[in-house]
């Protein structure tokens, strides 16, 4: 989404300035990790730049979220409250979600935030079509958005080839 700062990259503090008029009502897809969060919506124009949610990390830890030693259940940490509730409200206008996340159990941060949701804003649960594992890693933002497409059954707008998009044949 453009014209998005991000807070907090530099100083570990939170999140980002959010404008709401940018996915109210919209069907949106949610890529969460434990770091951060991209949002799209589905109706994003290519080179469109999605919203981003980072992690508080006020002991700058990122890099040390499972811990081996002392850890014999081998169990990750849950992430700061304040980052599920910054994502919920992140997300809150918005009309569907699509959330897509890698892993699975403790290691699905996705899942971690679906948990949180259902627990404290059951408005927003209400908004969730389905979340999905996908490896997060290695998927870009066009095949992000493809695939949200499919799921909400929008069809995506036609590639001419030549850098002109268009409305799709229908």
């Amino acid at each position: 989404m453009a014209g998005r700062a991000v807070r907090g990259e530099g100083n570990r503090d939170l999140m980002v300035d959010q404008d709401v008029e940018l996915i109210r009502g919209k069907n949106v897809v949610a890529v969460i990790s434990f770091r951060d969060t991209y949002i799209y919506t589905t109706d994003a124009e290519p080179g469109v730049r999605p919203e981003r949610v980072v992690a508080p990390d006020p002991h700058g830890r990122f890099h040390k979220v499972h811990h081996k030693a002392g850890n014999p259940s081998g169990t990750y940490e849950d992430d700061s409250p304040a980052y599920w509730e910054e994502i919920t409200e992140e997300l809150a206008p918005a009309g569907a979600i699509l959330v897509f996340g890698h892993g699975k159990g403790k290691a699905n941060a996705s899942h971690c935030w679906v948990t949180y949701v259902e627990k404290h804003r059951q408005d927003v649960a209400a908004k969730l079509v389905a979340d999905v594992r996908v490896d997060i890693d290695h998927i870009d933002e066009e095949q992000v958005l493809r695939l949200a497409q499919i799921y909400f059954d929008e069809a995506p707008q036609r590639d001419f080839g030549d850098n002109r998009r268009g409305a799709s044949e229908s």
